[in-house]
Parts: structure tokens; C-alpha cells; sequence
């Protein structure tokens, strides 16, 4: 997900027997018929002739791949706020399906390059961690297996909590929210990857609270053991609708620990996904 769209052209199918042939299909119609197909199909038809080459970059064909909130996405993720006045609909939605930074690089969103879906991603550096600034407790480190180069870890502490906000204009439909957490801390040595996991203790006592809520009035909360030492786990926090277009939502959610009769340590805060609920089976990709 994220990759971007790739187009080039050839010319093998424009014959010129005499008869009838595919460069011959008036381009209007060419382009109603791309309207029906995904945006890697629409590139690969792209291909065929220099008629539905031309009808491939059709405006109209790129607008209706693009979320109903693609001016606002745009806006938040491009330099220059004005530049999307001058950029084709397919130039939009290619560089929609980049990884692209926003909130002074601590989140990052891209579009599904098949269906044109909003994915979004929150780094640690993100979140109001409670003792995050008493090196005692908490240290950034840095990490190849972050997309953002660097997760939170807790060495040790009684009261562990995490809290994330988000106002961000969705696109109608279902989403879904996981944080990403590892307990140990992993590092290479002579190339193979090692997890210490000495500082890893209390998970097991009481369940980690998730919660998430809404500014449209969804609340939702589980439970969840944190498990499996040295692999990086997807909690999912919960589910939330967006229903009403063109209008931000504003989200809160968290995760807790805050069961003062014992410590713990040895977590590592990647960050928080949200995505289409429909991609909640391969999150393992994000």
C-alpha cells in the first residue's frame, strides 16, 4: 500500500489495415469505460494505444478515484497549499498514494493505490505520555523497524498511560484503530535480529485498557494481556463510522495500565494505525 502509479506508453495496437480498430473507439468512450476499473488497470489500459493513453489522464476518470475528501488531504500533506490548482487529477491521486507527512512529520497518511481509501499512521512522538520527559522511565530509540525511525520504550513504571487525539476530515465509511507495540527491545547484532526482553515484566497481572471515542458520540473500549516477546502485535482499540462528509471528526483514544500495585517495563509504543475496517485482515502490511 502507499506504492505509487507508474504509466508508460506503446503503440503496438494502433494498426492501420483499413480496418476498424481499438484507436478508433471515440476517447470519450474510452474514458467511461476506465471509470469502471481500478487505478493499476487504468494504467495497464493505458498502455494499449495512444488513444486510451490520452483518455487514461482524463480528469474526470481521476476525480472519481479520489477520496470525497482529497482537497483537504491535499492541502494538509502539500508544501504549497495552492499547487493542487495546477496538478492534474491523476498527478493528485499518484502523489496521494505516496507515504506523505503531516503535524510536523509525527503522522502519516497515504491513499490505497487500488481502491483510493484513506490509511493513516501516528508516530509515538505524537501521543501525551504520561512521564515521557523523566528519562527514568521512557526513551526514544531509534529503530529501522519504524516507519518513523524511533518508537517510545518504558524501562519501568507503576502508572503507564498513553493518549492520542486526531481531527481529521474522513471520507464516508467504516475505520478501524490498532496501536502497534512490541515488549522487548529489538536490536542486530553480526546482522540477525535480537530482542532483549530482560526488562519485560507486569503485562501478565492485568489487562491493558483500550479505548477510543469520537466528537460524533462512539465510544469503545476492550481489554487486551499484552503477549509474544520480540514480535511487534496490531491491539485493535476499536471501530468508529464516519457518516458525515466535508465535516472533521475528532478522535481520542488510549491505552492504560494504571494498576499501582505492581510495575511494568519492557514496552515498546510504535505508534497507531487507522484504516478501512475492510483492511483489518492484512494490517500486518502497514
Amino acid at each position: 500500500m502507499g506504492a505509487g502509479i507508474s504509466l508508460s506508453t506503446s503503440n503496438k495496437c494502433d494498426y492501420d489495415d483499413g480496418k476498424p480498430g481499438l484507436g478508433d473507439i471515440p476517447e470519450s468512450c474510452i474514458s467511461r469505460l476506465l471509470m469502471n476499473l481500478d487505478p493499476p488497470e487504468i494504467c495497464q489500459l493505458a498502455r494499449v494505444n495512444r488513444a486510451f493513453h490520452r483518455a487514461s489522464s482524463a480528469d474526470f476518470v481521476w476525480e472519481s478515484k479520489l477520496p470525497q475528501t482529497y482537497k483537504f488531504l491535499a492541502k494538509k500533506v502539500f508544501a504549497q497549499h495552492n499547487i493542487i490548482a495546477s496538478m492534474t487529477k491523476k498527478d493528485i491521486y499518484t502523489k496521494l498514494c505516496l507515504p506523505n507527512r503531516f503535524d510536523a512529520g509525527t503522522k502519516e497518511v497515504w491513499l490505497d493505490k487500488w481502491s483510493g481509501q484513506i490509511c493513516l499512521f501516528m508516530s509515538s512522538k505524537s501521543f501525551n505520555i504520561t512521564g515521557i520527559d523523566d528519562r527514568r522511565y521512557w526513551n526514544y530509540i531509534p529503530t529501522e523497524e519504524s516507519r518513523f525511525k524511533s518508537v517510545a520504550y518504558l524501562q519501568q513504571m507503576w502508572w503507564v498511560e498513553v493518549v492520542g487525539e486526531l481531527e481529521f476530515e474522513f471520507p464516508v465509511g467504516s475505520y478501524t484503530l490498532f496501536f502497534r507495540l512490541q515488549l522487548g527491545m529489538a536490536s542486530k547484532r553480526k546482522g540477525r535480529r535480537v530482542c532483549n526482553v530482560d526488562q519485560v515484566h507486569g503485562w501478565d497481572i492485568k489487562p491493558v485498557r483500550f479505548q477510543l471515542s469520537t466528537s460524533h458520540g462512539h465510544l469503545s473500549h476492550s481489554e487486551s494481556y499484552l503477549t509474544s516477546p520480540g514480535e511487534w502485535i496490531h491491539y485493535r482499540v476499536g471501530d468508529f463510522i464516519v457518516d458525515r462528509p466535508n465535516e472533521p471528526t475528532k478522535l481520542k483514544f488510549s491505552l492504560a495500565q494504571i494498576d499501582c500495585t505492581h510495575t511494568k517495563g519492557g514496552l515498546c509504543i510504535d505508534g497507531a494505525i487507522i484504516c478501512p475496517t475492510q483492511f483489518s485482515h492484512k494490517i500486518i502490511l502497514f
